[in-house]
């Protein structure tokens, strides 16, 4: 699949992030759905800490075909937007092409495995809000989309350099644990991942 025609979103309004680094190629467009993860010690007050995340990777390039030539890149980016409010057990029993995963590895470290294209262990390298706009989770309720990022390799990294997550749906944690019980919360997000090697 061609995917030169494609442009990763780099502005979110009123930021941007940088433009991938030169001599790289695109090698993947995926649609991630999953969760951002915190914890919440007992009887904190404070924000939940972030502690990772896990998600299916869709590749978007068989739907390529069926999609407007002129009207392909603004429905791919807004698909995010719909794919939160999909439950994860349907997701996964409709056969769509999962293409990899992503987790964070023991260490903290993020971890998206693409099979046979290659490994990203990442590092952050950029950050921007996600747009005032954005999808604040399923059904557009939540506490917010998470930040569009750019992350490039980390050690035992194998044929891919560099991701950025855009178009963010959902994935905020709320800004206070409440003064519970420790507890995890696991939080429902989707986002497009391009994938530089």
């Amino acid at each position: 699949m061609d995917l030169s025609k494609f442009h990763v979103p780099l502005s979110n309004g009123s930021a941007s992030l940088p433009a991938p680094t030169p001599g790289l190629t695109l090698k993947a467009i995926t649609l991630g759905r999953g969760t951002q993860n915190y914890t919440c010690a007992a009887g904190s007050t404070a924000a939940p800490v972030a502690v990772g995340a896990k998600a299916d990777l869709i590749d978007v390039s068989p739907f390529i075909p069926f999609l407007p030539p002129s009207q392909a890149q603004t429905i791919i980016n807004i698909l995010p937007s719909y794919l939160v409010s999909f439950d994860l057990a349907i997701i996964a029993k409709a056969h769509v092409p999962i293409l990899g995963k992503h987790i964070f590895d023991a260490s903290g470290v993020p971890v998206f495995d693409l099979r046979q294209k290659g490994t990203l262990k990442a590092k952050k390298t950029a950050n921007i809000a996600a747009p005032k706009t954005a999808s604040k989770g399923s059904d557009g309720k939540g506490d917010g989309a998470v930040d569009w990022l750019v992350l490039g390799e980390a050690p035992g990294s194998v044929g891919l350099k560099q991701v950025y997550r855009v178009e963010t749906a959902g994935g905020k944690a709320p800004a206070s644990c409440g003064g519970g019980p420790a507890r995890k919360i696991e939080v429902q997000y989707a986002a497009q991942y391009w994938f530089f090697g």
